[in-house]
C-alpha cells in the first residue's frame, strides 16, 4: 500500500488536470462561437505540430503500454518493441499519402472521406466499426491496464476507482471538447514520459547498467530476448516475416485509418503542420522500446539475479509468473516514496489521454456520420449535445466490457489479436482508394462487409476452437491473410462493378507514387521529405542494431 504522500500527489494531479482540461476548453469556445462543432470537435483546425505529434503519441500511448509493454518485456524481451518502430513507417505513410487528401477533402471524420471516396454505405460501415473498436480497444483496455494498477499500488476496488477516473475524464473531455484534450494530453504526454525516463533509471541503476543485465541474459542462455527480429519458428510466434507482413495491417489501419487517432490530425491548422505532426510523433515512438519495453526486461533480470523479488505475482495457469502486475511491482520496490506519487500520476495520464481522445472521437463520428444523417438540418448545438450524450453512454459501454477483457493473460496480445481481425478490410479500402483509379465503390462496400464478417468468423473459431489450424496461426500472420483476402475480394469487385467517379472522388486518388512529393513543403529541416527521409534512416539503424 502506499504512503499519503504518494497519494495526495495523485489526487492532485488528476484535479490539476480536470481543472486545465475544463479551462482550456471553455476558454477555447469563448474566444470562438460558443455552440460551433467545428470548434468543439476540431478545435477549429486551430492545431499546431507540436501539440498534434503530442496528442497523436498521448492518444496511442496509455496505460495499456506502460503495464503492458514492461509486462512483455519480462515475457519475450525487446520483441513487442516492433509495434512502436514499425509505427514510424505508418506515420510516414500518413503524412506522405493520407494527409493531403484528408486536409483537401475537408472531412470532419474518416468515415465521412470513405463517402466521398467511395459512397454513403462505406461511411455508414466505418462509422459502426470506427465506434465499437474504439470503445473496445482505446477505452475498455485502457480502464483495464488503469484498474489493475490502481488495485495493485491502493488496494482500491478496481471497476470503483476506474469509474471515478473516467468519470472526471469524461468531464473535461465533454464540456471543453477537442482543445481540452488536445491541451491536457500535452501536458499528460510529458508526465507520462518523466514518469517512463524515472523507472528506467531505477531499474537500470539497480541492475548496475547494461552489461550486467546482457550477462544474466546469458548465463540462462536467453539473448535472444534482445532481438527485435526473430527467426522462423520462434515460440513468439512472431518471426521477422510476420512482423514485417502482418504489422503494416494493423498499423495502417490504426494510424492512417482510426478516427480516434487520425482526429488530431484533422484538426491541423493547415497541411503542412498536418504532416510535420505525424512525423513527429514518428521520432517520439523511437523512445517506447528504451523506456516502456526495456524496464521489463530489467525487472526479468532483477529477478533472476536476485535484486527483485516476485513471489507476490503469483502464478498463471500454465505455471508461469503472472507478469501482469510486473510494472506496479517495479514501482513500489524501486523507488522511494514521493517519486511513487510521480508514477502513478504517469500511469493516470495514459488512461485519461487515452479514455478522453477516444470518447472525443466517438462523439464527433457519432455526431457526424449518424446524428447528422437522419437529422441534416441540425444545428451545431444539437451536434455539439448528440456529441456528449453519445461520449457518456460509450463509457458505460466499456466499463461493462471490463470483465471479458480481463480474461486475457497479456492485455498487449488481446488489443492486437482484435485489432488483427478488425482492421482488414479497412486497411485494404482506404489503401486501393487512394493508390488505385480503378476501385470502385461497390467493391468497397461489399469488401468492408465480407472482410468484417471473415474477420468475426474466424476470431470466433479461433477462440472456440483452439486446437484447429486457425486457432494456431498467430495473429500477425491472419491479419495479412485476412488483408489478402479483402484486396482480391475489392479487385474482383472493382472489375465486376466498375468504378463510376465524381468529380469529387475523382481528386481523391493518386495518380502517380510519385505526385504526394510534389506538395508545398516548408524549408530546411521542417520539410516534411527530408524528416521523413531521416526517420527512415533512424529506425533503419536501430533496427540492424536490435536485429
Amino acid at each position: 500500500m502506499l504512503k499519503s504522500l504518494d497519494l495526495s500527489i495523485s489526487i492532485i494531479y488528476i484535479l490539476g488536470i480536470l481543472a486545465i482540461g475544463l479551462w482550456a476548453g471553455i476558454r477555447h469556445r469563448r474566444k470562438s462561437k460558443a455552440n460551433a462543432a467545428g470548434e468543439y470537435f476540431l478545435a477549429g483546425k486551430t492545431l499546431k505540430w507540436p501539440a498534434i505529434g503530442l496528442a497523436l503519441f498521448a492518444t496511442n500511448i496509455s496505460t495499456v503500454h506502460l503495464v503492458s509493454l514492461a509486462q512483455s518485456g519480462f515475457d519475450s524481451g525487446l520483441l513487442n518493441g516492433n509495434f512502436e518502430w514499425m509505427a514510424a513507417f505508418t506515420l510516414i505513410l500518413l503524412a506522405l499519402f493520407f494527409v493531403p487528401f484528408y486536409i483537401k477533402s475537408g472531412v470532419a471524420t474518416l468515415p465521412d472521406f470513405l463517402e466521398k471516396r467511395y459512397d454513403r454505405a462505406s461511411r455508414d460501415w466505418l462509422a459502426i466499426v470506427s465506434v465499437i473498436s474504439a470503445i473496445i480497444i482505446h477505452i475498455a483496455f485502457s480502464m483495464l491496464a488503469g484498474g489493475i494498477v490502481l488495485k495493485t499500488l491502493f488496494g482500491l476496488n478496481m471497476y470503483v476507482s476506474v469509474i471515478v477516473i473516467c468519470i472526471i475524464t469524461a468531464i473535461y473531455t465533454i464540456v471543453g471538447g477537442l482543445k481540452a484534450v488536445v491541451v491536457t494530453e500535452s501536458i499528460q504526454t510529458i508526465v507520462l514520459l518523466s514518469g517512463a525516463i524515472i523507472i528506467t533509471y531505477a531499474a537500470f541503476h539497480r541492475m548496475g547498467g547494461w552489461e550486467p543485465m546482457v550477462d544474466v541474459l546469458k548465463s540462462h542462455h536467453e539473448t535472444n530476448k534482445l532481438s527485435m527480429l526473430r527467426p522462423h519458428g520462434d515460440s513468439s510466434g512472431m518471426p521477422w516475416y510476420a512482423v514485417f507482413l502482418g504489422y503494416p495491417v494493423l498499423g495502417i489501419w490504426y494510424w492512417c485509418a482510426d478516427q480516434t487517432i487520425v482526429q488530431r490530425v484533422l484538426g491541423a491548422k493547415d497541411e503542412n503542420n498536418a504532416r510535420i505532426g505525424p512525423l513527429f510523433c514518428g521520432f517520439i515512438k523511437i523512445l517506447p522500446v528504451f523506456i516502456f519495453v526495456l524496464p521489463g526486461l530489467f525487472a526479468y533480470t532483477l529477478a533472476q539475479s536476485g535484486h527483485l523479488n516476485i513471489s507476490s505475482l503469483g502464478m498463471n495457469d500454465k505455471g508461469e509468473v503472472n507478469s501482469k502486475g510486473i510494472y506496479t511491482l517495479m514501482i513500489t520496490q524501486l523507488l522511494p516514496s514521493g517519486l511513487i506519487g510521480v508514477l502513478v500520476a504517469a500511469l493516470l495520464s495514459g488512461l485519461m489521454s487515452q479514455v478522453s481522445g477516444a470518447l472525443n472521437s466517438i462523439s464527433t463520428m457519432i455526431s457526424y456520420d449518424m446524428y447528422q444523417r437522419y437529422r441534416p438540418l441540425a444545428s451545431d448545438k444539437q451536434l455539439v449535445l448528440a456529441g456528449k450524450i453519445s461520449a457518456g453512454i460509450a463509457l458505460i459501454f466499456s466499463l461493462a466490457l471490463l470483465p471479458l477483457l480481463n480474461r486475457y493473460e497479456s492485455i498487449f496480445s488481446g488489443i492486437n489479436d482484435i485489432i488483427a481481425h478488425i482492421s482488414p478490410p479497412i486497411t485494404c479500402v482506404f489503401l486501393l482508394g487512394i493508390f488505385w483509379k480503378g476501385a470502385s465503390a461497390m467493391s468497397a462496400k461489399l469488401t468492408l462487409w465480407i472482410g468484417s464478417v471473415l474477420g468475426v468468423v474466424v476470431f470466433a473459431i479461433g477462440k472456440l476452437y483452439p486446437d484447429t489450424i486457425i486457432g494456431h496461426i498467430p495473429f500477425m500472420m491472419m491479419a495479412f491473410y485476412l488483408f489478402c483476402v479483402c484486396v482480391v475480394v475489392q479487385v474482383f469487385f472493382s472489375y465486376r462493378y466498375p468504378v463510376q467517379h465524381t468529380t469529387e472522388s475523382s481528386q481523391l486518388y493518386w495518380k502517380s507514387p510519385w505526385e504526394p512529393l510534389h506538395g508545398i513543403a516548408w524549408k530546411g529541416i521542417g520539410n516534411y521529405k527530408v524528416l521523413s527521409a531521416l526517420l527512415l534512416l533512424v529506425i533503419g539503424v536501430l533496427y540492424y542494431l536490435f536485429r
